[in-house]
């Protein structure tokens, strides 16, 4: 094996037993080369979350987003159709619109061509002297686009099946929750100083829960009453249960249909590369994560609400605490990740064995794997 070829490295790691296994090799995370690959053959060709549906109502609403270095408007069409296409004007090549808002039409801050919200050209100015442009011919490139559940999904492959498919063991484990119904409350857009790899592990093992979020959960949590079964192709999972100490973490007082531990239990979903869901019967969180080379990463951070205390009279008060309590959470965990990646420039940093309950990690590695060709 070449010691330098971080997929061999990964291909040989994950070759070990899990009951024997360790953790990533640094190079998988540090090297610029291993990134080149994941963006081509990980995010190019999965899904990738880019926020919740409801965040885009009304005809005009949009977010831009770049999967595998592409630049995207996702918005809601005339007909209040979801839709994704290039944000690349067809004329000069110029980066249409940033963040998020509302437009009538998409109009290029260059030259002012001019696009409707289907994509089609509307407009170009002092184009009519020029025998070779075709209005009707020109058009914004479509990017395949879903409501999954209430989560916007995107993929620049043609061919990639789509998440109902690849998904579909979600409904076996959380179906009871009405993930497609919960209310977004908010969405930011954060840019931390760690691998991408190493934020994504942190959200699916809770084994650094006690220590890393003693301030906030930590003391919530058993590590011995703490299961990781195994995970899915398309998705890795563990749940939590917990007690009213957490606003808003157990079922609404009118809610009849959760019985039992259903009403204080806290899914964990990892959907592979790079979603990250946090679901209980109360409010969910997500992470959505791009790679910003290896040392960088863009989260989409965001939450809301069960539909049964989105229409509470007192739930303002309720989730401006809970609001609270997942800030403090996302500060110690972007602190603890940080911390792993300054770790990970040392000479002397090498992989450790993995704990039992660090099984996602090890799946999620094999996948990974399973996408850089050999």
């Amino acid at each position: 094996m070449n010691i330098h070829d971080p997929a061999a490295e990964l291909r040989a790691n994950v070759a070990t037993p899990f009951e024997a296994a360790q953790a990533m090799p640094v190079s998988v995370y540090t090297s610029e080369d291993f990134l080149a690959l994941e963006q081509e053959h990980v995010f190019a060709k999965s899904w990738l979350c880019a926020g919740r549906a409801d965040a885009l109502k009304a005809p005009g609403d949009y977010l831009t987003m770049e999967i595998a270095g592409e630049p995207v408007i996702v918005l809601r069409d005339r007909e209040g159709t979801l839709r994704a296409m290039s944000n690349v004007c067809r004329h000069r090549m110029s980066i249409l619109l940033e963040g998020r808002g509302n437009v009538r039409a998409i109009t290029c801050p260059y030259h002012a061509w001019t696009y409707n919200l289907d994509g089609s050209l509307r407009g170009a100015p002092a184009m009519e002297m020029n025998r070779s442009f075709c209005k009707a011919e020109t058009s914004l490139p479509e990017v395949r686009c879903v409501d999954w559940k209430g989560w916007i999904m995107l993929t620049l492959d043609p061919d990639l099946p789509e998440p109902h498919e690849t998904l579909r063991e979600i409904d076996d484990l959380v179906g009871y929750l009405p993930m497609q119904d919960y209310v977004e409350v908010f969405r930011e857009e954060h840019h931390w100083n760690t691998n991408w790899k190493i934020l994504a592990e942190n959200f699916m093992e809770s084994y650094h829960l006690p220590m890393c979020h003693g301030g906030t959960i930590g003391g919530a949590v058993d590590l011995k009453k703490m299961t990781c079964p195994e995970g899915y192709p398309g998705f890795n999972f563990h749940h939590i249960l917990k007690d009213d100490s957490i606003a808003l973490s157990i079922a609404h007082k009118g809610n009849t249909a959760l019985k039992g531990e259903d009403r204080y239990r806290t899914w964990l979903i990892s959907v592979y590369p790079s979603l990250m869901i946090t679901l209980t019967p109360g409010y969910f969180w997500y992470l959505s994560l791009t790679p910003d080379g290896p040392g960088h990463v863009k989260i989409i951070y965001g939450g809301g609400l069960h539909p049964d205390f989105a229409a509470d009279a007192e739930v303002d008060q309720h989730f401006e605490t809970l609001k609270g309590l997942l800030d403090h959470v996302n500060d110690e965990d972007k602190g603890c990740t940080e911390r792993v990646w300054r770790g990970m420039q040392s000479r002397h940093a090498l992989p450790g064995a993995l704990s039992h309950l660090e099984r996602p990690n090890y799946e999620f590695a094999t996948w990974i794997a399973g996408k850089i060709p050999t």
